[in-house]
């Protein structure tokens, strides 16, 4: 059996050891050992919820082992983690003890999206909690939490109307006091559909011959606008959360295929462009809204 070491930090900053072991090319069983892992995100359980079904792609379900720490399989278990688990891994993880009560800083469970009422459900969700969390949290105006759905909607939405396949949302606010000084929410987004080159391929490869690549299609949906809908103006989703996301001075990233596109605010590090990284299918987009300041 191959084991694929879960680091003691998983979050948006290293997934790509998962994609990476993933994409080895080794065959048979699978062991996804987190027992070490102390800290990790939304975006974090979802690539090893997505990594968990591309290893089982081959007809044997991977399997896993949880963290040691209780207090760590305590947070994973409020965020759904084992719920949603248990449909990729076997024999499925179970929950340690009784369910935990929902925290208050968790806007958004990990949630399966595969239809629009899915969408609509997860808006739902989200707009009972967010004020508290945005207002108390991040400062943000009673207005913010309509633009918040709006966002949370649109990336959804990507999986539905782009994607052809199922994935997973989940939310939750941090406060980064090491890393950043100040709150965040982060919202992570993640499904194993075809990705952007394969959805954008018909309408527009032509224009960008041999420069057509997962990068360059991820380029023209983040920077030019372009989407497979011929009708104007649909299609435009990933435009407006752009907007806001820079409004709020927050990060915003999308990963498909190989690549790996950002606008990254001055707090973060992240390069606007990754090229050449492990290939893994769909799409992974992870946003970061940081506390208000200096208002």
């Amino acid at each position: 059996m191959r084991v694929i070491e879960i680091p003691p930090s998983l979050d948006y900053r290293n997934v790509e050891t998962l994609y990476s072991a993933v994409e080895s090319g080794e065959t048979g069983p699978v062991l996804f050992d987190a027992r070490r892992l102390e800290w990790t995100d939304p975006n974090g359980m979802l690539a090893l919820l997505a990594a968990g079904r591309v290893a089982g792609e081959g007809g044997t379900p991977p399997r896993i082992s949880l963290p040691e720490r209780r207090e760590v399989v305590g947070y994973i278990n409020r965020m759904g983690f084992a719920r949603a688990a248990a449909e990729i891994f076997s024999p499925p993880p179970r929950e340690a003890g009784r369910r935990p009560a929902r925290s208050s800083d968790v806007l958004l469970e990990i949630t399966p999206i595969t239809t629009n009422s899915d969408v609509h459900a997860a808006v739902d969700r989200v707009q009972s909690r967010a004020g508290a969390i945005l207002s108390r949290s991040l400062r943000y105006p009673a207005a913010a939490v309509v633009q918040f759905s709006v966002i949370l909607s649109e990336v959804c939405q990507n999986i539905v109307e782009h994607a052809e396949g199922s994935g997973w949302v989940a939310a939750q606010a941090y406060n980064w006091a090491r890393r950043l000084g100040r709150h965040v929410a982060v919202i992570a987004v993640c499904d194993l559909g075809r990705g952007f080159r394969a959805s954008l391929e018909e309408g527009h490869s032509a224009r960008f011959a041999d420069r057509w690549g997962d990068a360059t299609a991820l380029e023209a949906a983040f920077l030019l606008g372009l989407t497979r809908f011929p009708d104007t103006g649909r299609g435009q989703g990933i435009q407006q959360i752009r907007k806001q996301v820079a409004r709020w001075n927050g990060l915003l990233s999308i990963r498909s295929g190989t690549a790996r596109i950002a606008d990254a605010p001055s707090w973060s590090r992240n390069p606007p462009l990754e090229e050449k990284l492990a290939g893994f299918p769909g799409a992974q987009i992870n946003i970061i809204l940081p506390e208000r300041t200096g208002e």
